[in-house]
């Protein structure tokens, strides 16, 4: 039988509709675009202040006026996006929610208000969104090397990049909105707060700022609303054509010190929606350019959500990033291809044959195949509980492509595919994620299990049928009567899944 691979999703169809919404620490933006001759094409754009970080409180908890902002303006944004597939949306959360003791608190009335479901992104995929946002607003030169640089409310990322993609990705936790309460509380500025801030910040940049210089960069840039309005008073007060330079950002400086307060702050071409926040802007931005050694950025119109747009169309395509990620931590944790291979195909094999009886998908076909890949993983630290080593890997990594929520489903499978499936082991996983992540889980068993010989040659005859929670799987019985050990392993299995929530049965023919 030759082997099984995991579906590729269609791209859009020519007119198709197509939703991209981040859900950032200062501002929730949403495009939505049209596919068109391969392209994609905006038709409207959406952004709402919300400041979501100014309701942290510093415990992970976030006040009630902050979750009403934010809900309020998803169901706006839900009503605009209300006839688009949710397979052709994509919602992002990012610093503010990765910082909430309960996520889950917020995200479910949040996906509830959307109508749509909402991922987490880590710090540094969210940076990798941006690159890519920019680099297809602005095409880069062949060979160039680029600096990225995008200051959100609750955290800033820096990237350099060739081409489409990243060489280098970081997130600090500093973003125009944390940095303003941090080391302005009260509303009071002055030179001697900044000059201790500025200290304070740059020491933090310097963790990766020597990395940066080495590689070195030809072209700035920088993205979201905080660069955009700092080159914005530069051109008001006649410093730049809109570009930010080393001669004029301490100019911008002085100007806005001399306000004392942040309410009285004064500056050209300052909105008043962005006054209350810019003194933690341009304070990151200055310890930006001494750390990094800047002499000028350029300002982009584009950032993340133009990236979750082009992400959009690679995923599930044959250039899903997810694909090359997996493939590379293959190589770095020296996987053994070939068995991860027989184990999924064999997995797919196995859910070709209960997909439609239990309602798994396209991405649920990828995610197992992705864990198939992985479930070994864990071997590189020691084989004594390799399975849990693993799934810590995979939730603790910063994996290209996947948000939070896939690590976590890969890392809930990876945890159960051998011996006891603990109470806790899906704890972490949105309700929605549940029941298909614990069926993934139990297809993903099965094919660890007929595989613990390493054998080459392939099972003859297999045969799995589910009904509801009920699983009922057919083996050839001259090749189990040849193997003892497997045989005994699936005698066992119908206990261990349990804690799964399904009723196995194996049967010989």
């Amino acid at each position: 039988m030759p082997p099984v691979s995991a579906p590729v999703s269609p791209p859009p169809r020519d007119g198709e509709q197509l939703a991209a919404i981040d859900l950032g620490s200062n501002s929730f933006h949403m495009i939505v675009a049209r596919y068109t001759l391969g392209q994609v094409r905006v038709v409207d754009r959406l952004r709402e202040t919300v400041r979501m970080a100014d309701g942290l409180d510093g415990k992970g908890g976030l006040s009630q006026s902050a979750r009403e902002r934010a809900l309020d303006c998803l169901s706006r944004f839900g009503q605009r996006i209300r006839d688009v597939p949710a397979t052709r949306v994509r919602a992002l959360a990012t610093n503010t929610v990765r910082q909430l003791a309960d996520p889950q608190g917020f995200l479910v009335p949040a996906e509830a208000a959307l109508g749509k479901p909402i991922e987490v992104v880590s710090g540094r995929e969210e940076a990798r969104l941006i690159y890519l946002g920019v680099a297809h607003a602005q095409p880069p030169k062949p060979g160039q090397l680029r600096l990225v640089i995008d200051i959100g409310g609750g955290s800033t990322e820096f990237i350099i990049g060739r081409g489409m993609d990243t060489l280098e990705r970081e997130s600090l936790q500093a973003g125009c909105i944390a940095s303003t309460r941090r080391f302005f509380p009260g509303g009071k500025i002055s030179k001697k707060r900044w000059k201790e801030a500025l200290t304070e910040i740059a020491a933090e940049f310097q963790q990766f700022a020597g990395q940066y210089r080495a590689l070195g960069w030809q072209e700035a840039i920088g993205s979201s609303g905080t660069n955009k309005a700092i080159g914005e008073i530069c051109a008001a007060m006649k410093l730049t054509k809109g570009a930010v330079t080393a001669e004029a950002l301490p100019q911008v400086r002085d100007r806005l010190l001399q306000a004392e307060r942040i309410d009285a702050i004064d500056l050209p071409g300052l909105s008043s929606d962005r006054r209350p926040i810019i003194a933690g802007g341009v304070l990151v931005l200055e310890a930006a350019f001494e750390a990094l050694g800047l002499q000028r950025l350029i300002v982009s119109k584009a950032a993340m959500r133009e990236g979750i747009l082009y992400d959009m169309l690679g995923r599930g395509s044959d250039n899903d990033p997810r694909d090359l990620s997996v493939a590379a931590l293959t190589q770095r944790y020296g996987i053994d291809e070939i068995q991860a291979a027989r184990v999924e195909a064999t997995a797919l094999r196995l859910y070709q044959q209960v997909a439609d009886a239990w309602k798994l998908d396209d991405d649920d076909a990828r995610m197992l195949g992705w864990a198939a890949r992985l479930h070994e993983i864990g071997l590189a630290i020691a084989h004594s509980q390799y399975h849990t080593h693993g799934a810590y890997v995979l939730e603790n990594s910063d994996i290209a492509g996947f948000s939070r929520q896939e690590q976590q489903v890969l890392a809930a499978l990876i945890r159960t595919h051998r011996r006891n499936i603990p109470k806790t082991a899906f704890d972490a996983l949105p309700d929605r994620l549940l029941l298909s992540a614990k069926r993934k889980a139990a297809l993903l068993r099965l094919a660890v299990l007929l595989h613990r010989a390493h054998e080459a040659a392939p099972i003859p005859r297999l045969e799995l049928t589910a009904d509801s929670d009920d699983l009922r799987l057919v083996v050839d019985r001259r090749w189990i009567e040849a193997r003892p050990l497997l045989k005994s392993d699936l005698v066992g299995e119908p206990d261990d899944m349990q804690g799964l929530g399904i009723a196995f049965k194996p049967f010989v023919a």
